[in-house]
């Protein structure tokens, strides 16, 4: 028999309180294959050199003050949550795991193929029971959509996803990049009875019309500025995400404000470690963050309690998380 907890992170590591943790990076890779799936080689690794490979990076994030990663990796792009589970047990460091799809042309035959009510299914039974290969439940769903709109494979599988959130109330992250694609789906969120509060908008820092991020925050959705310490064109200069995030900061947006690296980790294809660290927002980012007039309290709720609010779930514990305290 499953036991209601009040609300929290089902991690590689078990169930996670915000009590137990620290700063938390929302959108990062610790394992990434952007070959397609008929590629030659696609998902596979020796797992004993990328655990030689990452277990060095998770041990400079826990020095930099990271207590957990939100891992982004969902099918489609080389997702080896076996791999993830090995490296977290041992490193001793949580990983919060996604099911859920990449968007075209990454899509696996098999999601085309598939009705949405057996995505629905697939997708909730891995939030309540385990990711395929691993004892370890997901906590959350990952989308992603073309700039242009989203295709009818998308279409079927972002539908999927909110059926599954509107049942466990897990939340759903978006790779997205155009403004009127993302409010595009709030729409289409609140026709499917899903609440708004329950979407990251990842990559909102690309759309360069402030008012959708403005907007995004007003309907109760989730922004996050990502790419940070990456080169462009997928990030930036430091200068450039201070500036928006004091923006952000200024127009009230602090409550629904997500950073992270969007850091690609170990690529399969080159046996290499991408660039930056994980520990680059923690050493490099926040320091220049309070030169430029971000208070402690800000800086706090963006990087440690944004991140938990943004993921948190208040659906039941399974029987492969840990103890939680409960009252009769």
């Amino acid at each position: 028999m499953s036991i209601p907890v009040a609300g929290g992170l089902i991690t590689t590591l078990g169930h996670k309180h915000a009590s137990d943790l620290g700063m938390i990076l929302p959108h990062e890779h610790i394992f990434l294959d952007l070959r397609r799936w008929n590629e030659p080689g696609y998902g596979e690794a020796d797992v004993e050199h990328v655990i030689a490979a990452m277990a060095p990076e998770i041990k400079k994030a826990r020095d930099a003050g990271i207590l957990l990663i939100v891992e982004t990796t969902p099918v489609g792009v080389g997702r080896r949550p076996d791999i993830l589970q090995q490296l977290s047990r041992t490193t001793g460091f949580p990983f919060v795991l996604a099911t859920g799809c990449y968007g075209e042309p990454w899509t696996p035959p098999w999601v085309h193929a598939a009705s949405e009510t057996a995505l629905v299914d697939w997708m909730v039974r891995e939030l309540t029971q385990e990711v395929e290969g691993t004892d370890t439940p997901a906590n959350w769903i990952k989308v992603s959509v073309n700039d242009n709109g989203l295709t009818a494979t998308e279409t079927k599988v972002f539908r999927a996803a909110a059926k599954a959130s509107r049942e466990t109330h897990a939340t759903i992250g978006s790779h997205t990049v155009s403004g009127t694609v993302a409010l595009g789906q709030l729409d289409l969120l609140e026709k499917l009875g899903v609440s708004l509060e329950r979407f990251v908008w990842f990559h909102t820092n690309r759309e360069p019309d402030f008012g959708f991020h403005l907007e995004a925050v007003r309907r109760g959705a989730w922004i996050e500025y990502d790419g940070i310490g990456r080169p462009p064109p997928k990030g930036g200069p430091d200068k450039m995400y201070v500036g928006l995030v004091m923006r952000a900061l200024d127009a009230g947006l602090g409550g629904r404000l997500l950073l992270s690296h969007d850091r690609l980790g170990y690529d399969p294809a080159t046996r290499n470690v991408w660039e930056p660290s994980y520990s680059y927002i923690a050493q490099v980012f926040i320091p220049k963050l309070a030169a430029a007039g971000a208070g402690y309290d800000a800086i706090r709720q963006i990087t440690y309690d944004n991140p938990f609010r943004a993921y948190a779930t208040k659906r039941a514990a399974t029987q492969h998380e840990l103890p939680v305290m409960v009252t009769a």
